[in-house]
């Protein structure tokens, strides 16, 4: 499996390294694409979507405020393309396809290896996927040969001055066995992303709860239409919803009878997993959701985005799931170093 899959393995193993200090990198590398100088007040939403679809002529699709006061916010265009804006001003600072970024071609590379077909399906994740699983195989394997044999924690020793080959069986061994279960449960969690329905009947069978799914909401009612949108009223009227959330993105209606969609944050939530949909014609909330107060199925389900990524507990959890990631490929390298000595001897 490993002859097989290994390769896949370092890749997803390097790039998800990468991806946890990508966005770091690309404002570090590109601060006047993505850095602007912080005012007061950023412009209200309604201010900035006319702004970009005055000077893009395109409709804006998604609106992607940021936390931070020095960055950049995203919006989405019609056409597909992505738009860098100065939130005090309005000044698109640039333009670009979302997978031409340095984060967006590290995710795109890490998730399905940059295939895409003609019908923009991309086959190769189910194959990330089972590379994934075959992570989770080996894992679980290794630490089974680990643990038959007996005097097996007398094994958990590392010696510096031991040579080469013996040196790498041991830190082989060790680092597998202490990492096991967290390196496990990113690769699990990595394909909960793909495999939906499989993964969610685990984390439901093992937490003996449903993961619930949020709402959909109501169509607006015909009268409305052709009217022109109120985006600033809409959007203060999604914040007084749920007073203490942080605005995540805000979603435009597709169609006429479409509401306008805002995910937030509420306190308590590892992601924004919270909506309120907001009828744009009168600023009328027509449904919310607040996923602070689903069940355990649901909370766990929902903490698999930033237990993959590893942003949950600042800078030293990052730095911790650095290590974590870059760990399979030394396991996957030696493992087959191993393999080659032991063919060599055979011949």
């Amino acid at each position: 499996m490993a002859l097989v899959a290994g390769a896949f393995i370092i890749c997803l193993s390097l790039t998800g390294a990468l991806l946890i200090y990508a966005k770091d990198i690309q404002y570090l590398t590109q601060p006047q694409l993505w850095r602007v100088e912080p005012q007061s007040e950023p412009l209200g939403v309604e201010q900035i979507v006319t702004f970009v679809e005055s000077t893009t002529a395109e409709k804006v699709s998604l609106f992607m405020p940021e936390q931070q006061p020095d960055l950049a916010w995203q919006l989405k265009l019609s056409s597909g393309d992505y738009v860098s804006v100065n939130p005090y001003s309005g000044e698109i600072l640039h333009r670009y396809e979302y997978y031409s970024t340095i984060y967006g071609f590290t995710m795109a590379l890490h998730r399905w290896l940059l295939f895409e077909g003609a019908d923009n399906k991309k086959p190769l994740r189910d194959w990330v996927s089972i590379c994934a699983l075959v992570l989770i195989i080996e894992l679980v394997l290794g630490f089974y040969l680990w643990v038959k044999p007996k005097n097996r924690l007398k094994r958990l020793v590392i010696k510096p001055k031991a040579k080469l080959r013996i040196l790498l069986y041991q830190l082989h061994t060790v680092l597998g066995v202490y990492l096991l279960l967290p390196i496990l449960l990113i690769a699990f969690s990595g394909m909960a992303f793909n495999w939906q329905p499989q993964t969610k009947a685990v984390v439901e069978w093992l937490s003996f709860d449903e993961v619930e799914a949020r709402p959909k909401p109501p169509t607006i009612a015909v009268n409305f239409h052709g009217l022109p949108y109120d985006l600033n009223s809409a959007t203060t009227r999604a914040k007084t919803t749920f007073p203490d959330s942080q605005l995540f993105r805000i979603y435009m209606p597709d169609k006429a009878s479409d509401s306008i969609a805002f995910r937030v944050q509420n306190p308590g939530e590892s992601h924004a997993y919270s909506w309120v949909w907001v009828n744009p014609y009168n600023s009328e909330v027509v449904a919310q959701y607040d996923a602070s107060k689903a069940g355990v199925a649901t909370q766990v389900w929902n903490f698999k985005y930033k237990f993959h990524i590893g942003d949950f507990a600042g800078p030293i959890v990052q730095f911790v799931w650095l290590i974590l990631a870059l760990a399979p490929t030394f396991l996957t390298v030696s493992g087959l170093y191993f393999w080659l000595q032991r063919h060599r001897r055979k011949r």
